[in-house]
């Protein structure tokens, strides 16, 4: 477990998909930054590729993805805010247990 995910100052954001269910974006500032600005508001409609925030400073995003996502990116992988693509997300949401 990371304690800055507890300590530190966070956002979370969950974006509801029309065909995938949901994702969930929490933005945690690092020991340095303790500053995030968060763009999105409720109930607002987002695109992809839309920019959910900013972190001054830098520090870490976690992104929670639903069950049958296509995953795209390796552990440890450096990625870009807006051009590294993290997955593909399943095309209908599985409703049954």
């Amino acid at each position: 477990m990371f304690i800055s995910s507890h300590e530190n100052e966070r956002s979370v954001v969950i974006i509801e998909t029309e065909n995938a269910g949901k994702v969930l974006v929490k933005q945690i500032a690092g020991a340095v930054a303790r500053r995030i600005i968060t763009y999105a508001k409720p109930e607002q409609k987002i695109k992809e590729g839309n920019q959910l925030g900013f972190i001054r400073f830098g520090s870490r995003v976690d992104v929670l993805l639903p069950v049958g996502s296509k995953i795209h990116v390796n552990l440890n992988q450096k990625v870009t805010g807006g051009i590294t693509l993290l997955a593909d997300l399943p095309q209908k949401l599985n409703n049954t247990i």
